[in-house]
């Protein structure tokens, strides 16, 4: 590799290709900028599963037999915390919103007209709640949700307070949609601030130079928006961008940037005591560091690609989203970056500037000491880590996933509040009813309908099955299904997969010919928890053998991608089972996403074999010339100082997401964080160095 990128590498050294670099990477920023921004083609309603999903497939049915009811439904709630809700104030804030004529919304139902006792079941049984459905129209964006939300919510929080005792809340999948994209546009520039500012300090804390904490974040922000740019023409081109894969792309972009330049400007420091020109040491730095950069950056672009293999498209849509990013990176990291720190040459080190020919004892701290313990002592510092690691990873068999999405979101957001009343004054299920769809080749007797009706209503989970719509040939029915359970919730979950199961022997019971199609919300979570299931071993086996072949190519040695590889997927179980435990103890979750360990899976692995590959490398290069125990030695002690700043400013990068009012990316970020540290002080200080003694030997 080093033919390819050698000449690239030298090049930008040079005084000439340093200025043409920094120039080019500056205009293409600027060029890219004048097109459309990233938050335009940000879409709410992103499809999760694949089309051949089942809920999905009964989605599709749904819309051909029953096309005028495919809006978003929203739930309107009345609520009088210290009494009856008024009835006379629940019809005024219901005019004044239809009087409103909000663009998108396709109808509320007129409780006005209804008659007494068809209005009681839209009351809560001690009449201190009210709810009114409502729904949105069909093809929606994400900026109309919160549009349509704010403006209802705003006429209707007027009036309630008015009133003096009422509350108004837009709650339901139109509700929660609105708020999500409302959480994610406000949450977003705070984690960019967020994330700046700590990188800022650590690097100022750790390097106690200004320049050497802003060059690397020079350097972020032009990638940053370079990428931005790229993924924004990617979207009017079609592709489909979702606010939660940005928010996770950006720290993706900013830790590898960071650790990049860490690893450039440590082995620069070193050059530049041995030439006095600035030129010249990067040419060499770059030529000691440029290949293992590279080579790192080019295995998480492998490791996201992989993700094209997924079935959930939340994961398939990270590959085109993250390949893009990390590709630029990776440019970046043999271009830009060097061009920058040799632009600044000495002067970045200030006030430790490092003098030509005066360092022949470069000094290690803690890295020195601890490298020649581990390589004394391998059985002890391995053995024990690797303990450590087993007994963490343990907890894995302990996890238990959460599918209740609004549990997720802040407690005082508009439509969790909403949510929560209905959830504790209705029936759980009238939160997302789940719709059923039964075709004949026949039209189905009233006789047949009822005996289905009442073979729904005989199950305990089911509050109740309401016929919702019929064709007029009579060959296709509508069932609205209320749970008695909570529709997020796992038992809701499996409950579904049995009536699944059931539907067939319920229309045989019924004497119906025909098929059974599941809809909604709950039958959704059914198809999202088996794909994300069959996902995660896809994912894991692929991304696993991809790695290997990388190292292979890399180290040039059979055994040592092996351990490497085993390191890692150790590091990850131990970080998961850790995470696992302290999340609940510190935090309260005692119930995670099924999405958290995927994409922790996919940084922790991706980004933490970049450590390894910058050890490994540096061993590889001392080995030519030393004895393994030597040469290892050497390696630790060279590297730990920027591997396990790196690792430091890494964690507190991905911690960035602790920011977020999302339970999901908190988690996540909080266990990213913790895998990182364990991957760079456990792993890569002592138990790959005990694992190269134990199975490299002496030429």
């Amino acid at each position: 590799m080093n033919k390819f990128l050698n000449p690239i590498t030298d090049w930008v050294s040079t005084k000439r290709g340093m200025w043409i670099t920094i120039v080019f990477w500056l205009v293409a920023m600027t060029a890219l900028s004048m097109g459309p921004t990233l938050n335009d083609y940000k879409v709410a309603n992103f499809q999760s599963l694949p089309d051949d999903a089942q809920s999905i497939i009964a989605d599709q049915k749904l819309k051909e037999y029953f096309p005028n009811d495919q809006g978003t439904p929203g739930i309107l709630v009345f609520h009088n915390a210290e009494g009856d809700v008024e009835f006379e104030t629940v019809q005024e804030i219901l005019a004044a919103i239809t009087a409103e004529s909000i663009e998108g919304i396709d109808s509320i139902v007129d409780v006005s007209q209804l008659p007494p006792q068809a209005l009681e079941g839209f009351y809560s049984e001690d009449n201190s709640t009210m709810i009114v459905p409502m729904t949105l129209e069909a093809g929606l964006g994400s900026a109309d949700f919160s549009e349509i939300n704010d403006r209802a919510s705003d006429i209707g929080n007027d009036i309630a307070a008015e009133s003096g005792n009422m509350e108004f809340y837009v709650t339901g999948p139109a509700g929660i949609a609105g708020d999500t994209v409302k959480l994610f546009e406000e949450a977003d520039f705070v984690l960019l601030i967020a994330t700046v500012l700590i990188i800022l300090i650590l690097l100022i804390v750790i390097y106690r130079s200004p320049l050497l904490a802003i060059i690397p974040l020079l350097a972020t922000g032009i990638v940053y928006q370079v990428v931005n740019q790229t993924l924004a023409f990617m979207g009017s081109a079609g592709l489909e961008l979702t606010s939660q894969t940005t928010s996770i792309m950006s720290i993706l972009l900013f830790a590898a940037v960071i650790d990049y330049s860490l690893f450039v400007f440590s082995r620069y420091r070193e050059e530049l005591n041995h030439y006095e020109s600035k030129y010249e040491a990067m040419k060499f730095a770059m030529r000691a560091t440029g290949e293992p950069v590279f080579f790192a950056g080019g295995t998480v672009l492998a490791a996201m690609l992989i993700l094209f293999f997924a079935d959930f498209r939340d994961y398939a849509n990270f590959a085109p989203i993250f390949g893009t990013a990390v590709f630029i990176i990776m440019i970046a990291s043999i271009t830009l970056i060097p061009a920058l720190f040799t632009l600044f040459g000495r002067k970045a080190f200030w006030p430790k500037v490092p003098k030509y020919g005066k360092a022949t004892e470069v000094k290690h701290g803690i890295w020195g000491p601890v490298a020649k313990f581990v390589v004394n002592k391998p059985l002890v510092s391995g053995g024990l880590v690797a303990i450590l690691l087993v007994v963490s990873a343990l907890n894995v068999l302990n996890i238990e996933y959460e599918f209740d999405t609004v549990k997720s979101f802040p407690e005082d957001m508009p439509s969790r509040v909403g949510y929560e009343i209905v959830e504790e004054k209705f029936d759980k299920g009238e939160i997302a009813p789940s719709s059923l769809l039964v075709v004949s080749d026949e039209p189905m007797t009233e006789e047949a309908i009822a005996d289905l009706t009442d073979s729904l209503n005989a199950y305990e989970e089911i509050a109740s099955a309401r016929l919702s719509g019929q064709t007029d040939d009579g060959e296709a029915l509508k069932y609205s299904i209320a749970l008695s359970l909570n529709p997020y919730s796992a038992e809701a979950l499996d409950f579904i997969e049995q009536l699944r199961g059931d539907s067939m022997e319920l229309l045989e019971t019924a004497a119906i010919d025909g098929d059974a199609h599941f809809g909604g919300i709950t039958p959704k979570l059914v198809d999202e928890r088996a794909v994300n299931n069959d996902d995660i071993y896809k994912i894991v086996i692929l991304e696993t053998l991809l790695i290997l072949v990388l190292l292979f190519a890399l180290t040039r040695s059979w055994k040592m991608p092996l351990y490497m590889m085993a390191t890692i997927l150790l590091s990850y179980l131990s970080a998961l089972g850790l995470g696992i435990f302290l999340v609940d103890a510190l935090f309260g979750f005692d119930a995670i996403s099924t999405r958290v360990p995927v994409y922790s899976f996919i940084f922790l692995v991706a980004l933490g074999i970049d450590y390894n590959i910058i050890l490994v490398s540096r061993f590889i290069e001392e080995r030519k010339t030393r004895k393994v125990k030597d040469a290892l030695e050497i390696a630790l002690s060279h590297t730990g100082g920027v591997i396990s700043s790196a690792g430091i400013i890494l964690a507190a990068t991905f911690a960035a997401l602790t920011t977020m009012p999302i339970a999901d990316l908190f988690v996540f970020g909080f266990m990213v964080s913790i895998g990182i540290l364990i991957d760079t002080f456990l792993v890569r200080g002592m138990l790959l160095p005990a694992l190269i003694l134990f199975f490299e030997k002496e030429a």
